[in-house]
């Protein structure tokens, strides 16, 4: 085993929803239900205290570990800029204060709850790397690009996250690190493996909405595999305004969240459904078959617009998940490593393992994809940190994916919501391909990881604690 080869290089983290007062990762003071990011949660902290204990434990101290930040990292559909920028300060002010920096590089591949940066982002690459270099007025221009490439290393022009950037420079010690952006993969590869991380909203239907309309309204157009570019070209729009702008507008984006939480409440999600649908039966006639059907129609229409992926708590992924995981793993993102490998004259992986989030139910698992030429595919969700239900949800939970320099990937399972305090613990997972062995990366991670020694028994102890208490926040909102 070479020297350093167990290091942690890179860690991956997602759906943070900084900003949001549900997620552990904003502060809340005792005794109150709203944020206040000008303070860091416990949470936060003990999280960062783990990743400290863990990364100052390599042994080559002279590289620092990348961080990806994996979607949903800023809440901009549920909360205001300021307060998303606010704590995602708190995050920085943990984990890089001056020469403590625990990471020497930040990439960052936008989510649903914050595309927005990536419209701010491909726009501002447009004119300072396309329009400002390479063109002069009279020129004919490209389309502004709505994907990058999923192996940014040597790329010429990374696109710099525009916003994240402008909150990160502020800071002295910092002005020289770029936060760029991949969206919506990133990979890594290293020989014959390759780790792909994205977000994880395309494999929700909800997600390409607009792809489905426009094959109902004009058949003819359907594409039996799409690319990853047709979806966000048709869906970036629709993604952007109701996932990542809407909430913020004003007094209607206030009851776009109080709509959201009264969602996790069946009996006051059925009162507002009914509400909503008694207006509209009111004032159109939906049908002219009678208010009664109109109000069933109106009430199974909206039901299945607003019911995502998180919202389905017994159950890791619906069969709408299921099928869109499958559907996208196997066409458009297996096209697109297709199409990179090719022009950088690269043989194509044999050992695939993709990276998402998303959902907030972490798991890991080895799937068989019919695109790829190896045993199966490797699947780590990373989890969320925002309490949605009001009882425990056992399957949602919190997790951090950490990869070493030949790609071995392991889970640092950080807690799963739960009635008992003392079922809080972390763990270390893995899944291997079949007939191979742990890897020394995960054997040197368990040694590391005891669940009842600080840092962790800490983290476990604060991490119950908060989610008790953000529940009750939360059926406290619903109630009023």
């Amino acid at each position: 085993m070479a020297p350093g080869s167990t290091d942690i290089r890179y860690v991956c983290l997602s759906d943070t929803h900084l900003g949001e007062e549900d997620s552990l990762l904003t502060y809340v003071p005792p005794g109150e239900t709203g944020a206040d990011p000008s303070k860091a949660s416990p949470v936060l902290q003990e999280l960062v205290n783990c990743l400290r204990y863990l990364i100052l434990r390599n042994e080559d101290q002279t590289r620092k570990p990348t961080l990806i930040l994996l979607g949903d990292i800023l809440e901009l559909a549920l909360a205001n800029d300021n307060q998303a920028a606010m704590a995602f300060e708190r995050f920085m002010d943990f984990a890089m204060p001056p020469d403590q920096e625990l990471f020497g590089d930040i990439i960052f591949i936008p989510g649903n709850h914050d595309h927005h940066l990536w419209e701010s982002a491909r726009e501002t690459q447009y004119v300072l790397n396309y329009l400002a270099k390479r063109t002069r007025p009279g020129q004919f221009l490209e389309i502004p690009w709505h994907t990058t490439n999923i192996f940014m290393e040597g790329a010429p022009d990374p696109v710099p996250s525009f916003f994240l950037n402008g909150l990160m420079h502020r800071y002295d010690h910092l002005k020289a690190l770029d936060i760029n952006t991949g969206y919506p993969n990133f990979g890594l590869k290293q020989g014959n493996r390759c780790v792909i991380f994205h977000h994880g909203h395309f494999i929700e239907s909800l997600y390409q909405l607009m792809t489905t309309l426009k094959n109902l309204i004009f058949p003819k157009l359907e594409k039996r595999y799409r690319r990853v570019w047709d979806l966000e070209s048709e869906n970036f729009a629709w993604i952007d305004f109701f996932w990542s702008t809407l909430g913020r507008s004003g007094e209607m984006g206030q009851q776009v969240e109080t709509i959201y939480e009264k969602m996790q409440d069946e009996e006051q999600f059925r009162k507002l459904l009914s509400s909503l649908a008694d207006s509209l039966v009111e004032k159109y006639k939906i049908t002219g078959l009678g208010e009664w059907l109109d109000k069933l129609i109106i009430q199974g229409l909206l039901d299945k617009v607003v019911k995502t992926e998180r919202t389905q708590t017994d159950q890791l992924l619906s069969q709408d998940a299921e099928d869109g995981l499958l559907y996208y793993v196997n066409f458009p993102l297996q096209k697109q490593i297709e199409e990179e490998c090719k022009k950088r004259q690269w043989s194509f992986p044999r050992e695939v393992t993709f990276v998402f989030g998303h959902t907030h139910k972490p798991f890991a698992e080895v799937r068989n994809y019919g695109a790829y030429l190896g045993e199966g595919v490797r699947v780590y969700n990373t989890g969320g940190w925002v309490v949605e239900t009001v009882e425990p949800a056992s399957l949602h939970g919190g997790a951090v994916v950490l990869l070493n320099e030949d790609l071995d990937v392991a889970s640092l399972r950080l807690y799963n919501e739960a009635g008992d305090p003392g079922a809080y613990q972390v763990a270390v997972n893995e899944v291997p391909l079949p007939g191979k062995a742990h890897s020394d990366f995960f054997v040197r991670l368990q040694g590391l990881v005891q669940p009842d020694q600080p840092p962790w028994s800490r983290f476990s102890q604060t991490a119950a604690e908060e989610v008790r208490t953000r529940a009750q926040n939360l059926q406290a909102r619903i109630k009023t």
